[in-house]
């Protein structure tokens, strides 16, 4: 019996042959009545997730998406890095079928609120305004708090994950916001893929999403090393839409005395050092050597890769989305980017509202414009 792909699932079968018609049966071609509708079962759409701290209600995944992702993923078996220093990478290409991830851009674009954040950086005597190139939005509260099933006394809808006591408003600066269901869904089924040797989840309870509208969109090289993810971060970065470019590159040497892990951007175990982009790390060769080669990485991620980041990658390695020049082609295809990850203090809460949320206008996808539109230029965070 020949095999069924998944998409073939999905799709209708094909109607039964028609019965050659005996000479008993009446004529019907001069018939005035149409003949009965088919009973065709139609879907029956899930109530949205819903939230006081949510703009508008999300609407939840159509039945064809939810089922693939629960049922087909990851699409390939990863493929495991750790031939550079400090570096441990999963990379699943893909880890969502082609057909599957395209509806699934389409649908998070549609579905999803999205901000253009700016902030002001002060270096010295200088401030400078930050124009983030590219729309954010984010979900999820660090481990400190749990979101409430029902209502309580707390202003924000939260409890103390250790006492169950409400949590004061004055906790957090901006109101934390519970993963949707549309979301929550992809965050289980990423964990279940990226289980350790001893079958342990990463235990993500934080979702921020990119939407880059373009190739001229983009994020410059940085780490996710910052205290409040703890030592050794796990973090899965998904591709949605168009396809991109993903950069990495050691970080060079800063003798801070800070532990692996722990230190803040640009800091690095003491005792090893970097030189150049693909140069040689000296004293911290994985196999023990004085001298271990090191090379920049540069991968494609099309529709449905995804990239583990694990262990010692964060604290001694950057990665970017580079800008795309053209007119034509991947270029001009907007791109998803999904990243899940574990805060464990509130000031990741903090961290992650005020720099994907912020304080400027909310925006939607309209698909009359192709564009994002601003809907409401009040404070949201």
């Amino acid at each position: 019996m020949a095999k069924r792909t998944l998409d073939a699932f999905f799709k209708p079968s094909a109607p039964p042959p028609k019965r050659p018609k005996t000479s008993s049966e009446p004529t019907t071609s001069n018939s005035t009545t149409s003949p009965e509708p088919p009973n065709i079962p139609t879907e029956d759409p899930k109530p949205p997730s819903q939230h006081p701290s949510y703009p508008f209600p999300i609407p939840q995944l159509p039945s064809h998406i939810s089922i693939a992702l629960e049922h087909a993923t990851p699409a390939t078996q990863p493929k495991k890095t750790t031939n550079q220093p400090h570096l441990d990478l999963l990379t699943f290409q893909p880890y969502i079928a082609r057909q599957t991830s395209t509806a699934l851009f389409t649908f998070l674009l549609q579905s999803l609120p999205f901000y253009r954040v700016t902030y002001k950086i002060r270096r010295g005597p200088t401030e400078t305004q930050i124009n983030t190139p590219r729309f954010t939005t984010v979900f999820g509260v660090d481990s400190t708090s749990t979101f409430a099933q029902t209502d309580t006394s707390s202003p924000l809808g939260l409890l103390e994950t250790h006492t169950n006591n409400p949590v004061p408003k004055t906790k957090y600066q901006c109101v934390p916001r519970p993963i949707p269901a549309c979301l929550d869904l992809l965050r289980r089924t990423v964990e279940k893929a990226n289980t350790d040797s001893k079958g342990r989840t990463p235990g993500y309870n934080f979702c921020l999403v990119n939407y880059y509208a373009s190739g001229e969109d983009s994020i410059a090289f940085h780490s996710d090393d910052e205290r409040f993810l703890g030592a050794q971060p796990n973090i899965a970065s998904l591709s949605l839409g168009g396809e991109r470019d993903f950069l990495m590159k050691h970080k060079p040497f800063v003798d801070t005395g800070v532990s692996n892990g722990a230190g803040a951007a640009g800091t690095r175990v003491s005792g090893t050092r970097v030189t150049g982009v693909s140069g040689t790390v000296s004293g911290g060769g994985l196999d023990g050597s004085a001298t271990t080669p090191v090379q920049q990485i540069k991968m494609k991620l099309g529709s449905g890769d995804m990239v583990v980041m694990r262990g010692e990658t964060q604290a001694n390695w950057l990665h970017s989305i580079p800008k795309r020049k053209g007119r034509a082609g991947e270029m001009t295809r907007g791109r998803i980017n999904i990243t899940f990850r574990r805060a464990v203090v509130p000031g990741g809460t903090d961290n992650y509202y005020r720099y994907n949320v912020g304080s400027g206008g909310m925006y939607r996808w309209d698909e009359v414009a192709r564009k994002m539109v601003l809907q409401d230029d009040g404070k949201t965070c």
